[in-house]
């Protein structure tokens, strides 16, 4: 069943989780981050939060109203930097969350809201708290809670740049210069760029750039000569901030966004979030030989 409604989308990212599995392996690694996500996921529904899902060391998570999720917020911050044993290894977390209207479907979230939770959840620093200043309108003294304005960031499907804050959640402000990085504005009003990696070659696309094209075409701006990969397969292009892969081929694309279920495209558009991989032709399983990873930042 689906239903539209305003609810708050909160996304926490362990910051430092790649170090971990180069210097301690992979158990060990897994084992810690997993730890620090059933923390997380403890302080969320302790102010009346919703998992959604796990995304990798990411967790997604709703709450009825923006003070909840700033309160949870918060308390994410104080524990992952005061346990003993997140504090030993060293770990840190970023956090972003926005507050509007959103399709909620088959226990999933999806919608405008989500896209501007998750590009605030992008900007945030380790240890730091991003959202939006239309999330905090509303605000009262309640709980304390204190921002400060960081300017204007532009946000993938929107046209114009939009206003954002973070939440100062330490208790002691003394040294919040060195600790609380704050976002340069002249760095979040940049085009949105879109890096694509295939066989050892980084391409980065901007947003004010052509479409790019991949196919069997020689022509193309990336050329791929295997039988299942048409000869004007699919585009990448940018529409007012936003990616888009837009398929035009016979077999279709398939796209796999972190560890979401893969997707296939077929003659039509499918925006892109974050980071993941794009398989022209086939299966991602299938393609693994030809696999295009990509990144937006």
């Amino acid at each position: 069943m689906s239903a539209t409604q305003p609810i708050t989308i909160l996304f926490a990212d362990i910051s430092g989780s790649t170090r971990l599995f180069e210097t301690l392996g992979d158990v060990d690694a897994r084992r810690i981050i997993s730890s620090a996500l059933t923390a997380l996921v403890r302080i969320s529904n302790g102010h009346g939060g919703r998992l959604i899902k796990t995304i990798g060391d990411e967790i997604m998570c709703t709450f009825p109203a923006a003070v909840q999720a700033a309160m949870a917020a918060c308390d994410m911050q104080r524990c992952i930097s005061t346990d003993p044993a997140f504090v030993a290894d060293a770990l840190g977390i970023r956090v972003g969350f926005h507050h509007g209207e959103a399709l909620l479907e088959n226990g999933d979230v999806y919608g405008d809201a989500v896209n501007v939770a998750a590009r605030m959840a992008a900007l945030s620093k380790r240890e730091q708290i991003v959202t939006t200043a239309s999330t905090l309108k509303d605000f009262t003294s309640i709980g304390g809670i204190r921002s400060r304005a960081l300017g204007r960031a532009r946000v993938a499907g929107k046209l114009l740049p939009i206003e954002i804050v973070d939440l100062i959640w330490q208790e002691d402000t003394s040294n919040l210069t060195s600790i609380q990085r704050a976002i340069r504005v002249e760095d979040t009003q940049q085009g949105s760029r879109l890096t694509l990696r295939h066989r050892g070659r980084a391409i980065e696309l901007r947003e004010d750039g052509p479409p790019f094209t991949m196919g069997r075409d020689p022509a193309s701006g990336l050329s791929i000569e295997t039988e299942w990969v048409s000869r004007h397969h699919a585009t990448l292009e940018c529409r007012r901030g936003l990616w888009l892969l837009i398929d035009r081929s016979t077999n279709g694309s398939f796209v796999r966004i972190g560890d979401e279920d893969e997707l296939r495209v077929h003659r039509n558009e499918l925006p892109l979030r974050r980071g993941g991989c794009i398989s022209l032709g086939q299966t991602v399983a299938a393609g693994a030989a030809d696999l295009l990873m990509f990144e937006i930042g």
